[in-house]
């Protein structure tokens, strides 16, 4: 194999693709990435069995050809590398890289021993504006498990389109993220989970050009998003999500209507005296058109209040103040409404109108400050 192609596009791709490379030592071959030169075209692989990314760009070929490199060795030279443009050459498993006076010869992998990337076989196709997914992605990502310590299924985020309304969710077990998107669909109900790594991965390739495309195509296991010269692929999480519908309280006793950068500001405030907000929780007091916020740690006390229309019943709730700045920093609107069944129930999050977001935070139980 040889060819010739621009550094600095051949630099973007090997890091991006380089990002679904397994960092696990135990198989070489997926440490590597996986190049194929054919037709002045050169294909660029990285995958771990769960995750992968291709990309294609053009080159100047003079011989066809396929090899796998580690993905940071080649990450590392190519980076460096101040030439305009580079020729990799193959010799069996041995790489030369030759960029001005720069001349690196390194050792590769044979490319028969990369695994096969999975594909959809009879999948569902869909197409979204990137400044859909990414405004959707924004407002619920945050509240994704991190961890499988709980339920795997909810280290992702679940697809619902159906009904002409596009409805993504994550949750945690302790906040719930729903946001809605009317679009024009008239297939089959499509329900998935995508990994959260996956979709943090998917959002980097975006252009910043809201009105661009990505392409979905949906199969039982798996799911591939393209996006310009890219193709992302990845497993879909298996299990049983949340019905959100059935954790959503009906009967609501305390409705406040406040500005979101003043609740996110007053919360804010808390936070230098509090030293481990899983242990001190932010007390909220809603009464008499204010929310009076406080908090008590070993470091000290801390009291102040904002502005709120409130109506219904006085109450008194203790919020992990972490996951109250989430939901209201994932608000798109100036201002929120807030709906409170009681202390120990969710508290909804929404706009003023519409249905177009609805977090759910879990309050904490309050202790005696005195």
């Amino acid at each position: 194999m040889k060819f010739l192609c621009n550094t600095k596009e051949l630099s973007v791709a090997c890091n991006n693709v380089m990002r679904a490379v397994s960092t696990k030592d135990t198989i070489p071959t997926i440490g590597g990435i996986l190049i194929e030169c054919d037709s002045n075209k050169l294909s660029l692989v990285g995958y771990d069995f769960e995750f992968g990314i291709n990309t294609i760009i053009d080159v100047e070929m003079e011989e066809a050809g396929s090899i796998v490199i580690n993905a940071k060795v080649l990450c590392d030279i190519i980076n460096k590398l101040a030439d305009e443009n580079v020729t990799i050459e193959t010799n069996g498993t041995s790489v030369s890289i030759i960029s001005g006076a720069a001349h690196y010869n390194i050792t590769g992998i044979d490319a028969n021993d990369y695994p096969e990337l999975p594909g959809v076989n009879n999948g569902t196709s869909i197409t979204f504006d990137q400044g859909i997914i990414y405004s959707m992605v924004s407002q619920t990502i945050f509240a994704v498990a991190d961890s499988e310590s709980g339920k795997p299924v909810y280290t992702g985020i679940k697809f619902d389109i159906k009904n002409d309304e596009f409805t993504m969710i994550g949750v945690d077990g302790f906040r719930l993220a729903i946001r809605k998107e009317k679009i024009n669909y008239a297939s089959d109900e499509l329900e998935f989970i995508v990994p959260k790594k996956t979709i943090r991965e998917l959002i980097k390739l975006f252009d910043g050009k809201e009105e661009n495309k990505l392409n979905i195509n949906v199969g039982k296991r798996h799911i591939i998003f393209e996006i310009g010269n890219y193709s992302i692929i990845s497993r879909l999480l298996e299990g049983d999500f949340i019905d959100y519908k059935t954790v959503i309280q009906n009967a609501i006793n305390t409705t406040v209507l406040i500005n979101t950068k003043d609740a996110i500001s007053c919360i804010q405030r808390t936070l230098p005296v509090i030293e481990n907000n899983q242990k001190n929780p932010i007390r909220c007091l809603f009464d008499n058109d204010e929310m009076r916020v406080s908090t008590v740690s070993s470091l000290g006390r801390f009291v102040d209040y904002t502005h709120a229309n409130t109506s219904g019943e006085r109450v008194e709730i203790g919020f992990n103040s972490k996951f109250m700045l989430d939901a209201l920093n994932a608000s798109d609107t100036d201002e929120v409404k807030i709906e409170i069944s009681g202390p120990v129930s969710p508290v909804k999050i929404m706009p003023m109108t519409g249905d177009s977001f609805l977090f759910l935070v879990l309050p904490m139980r309050l202790r005696n400050e005195n």
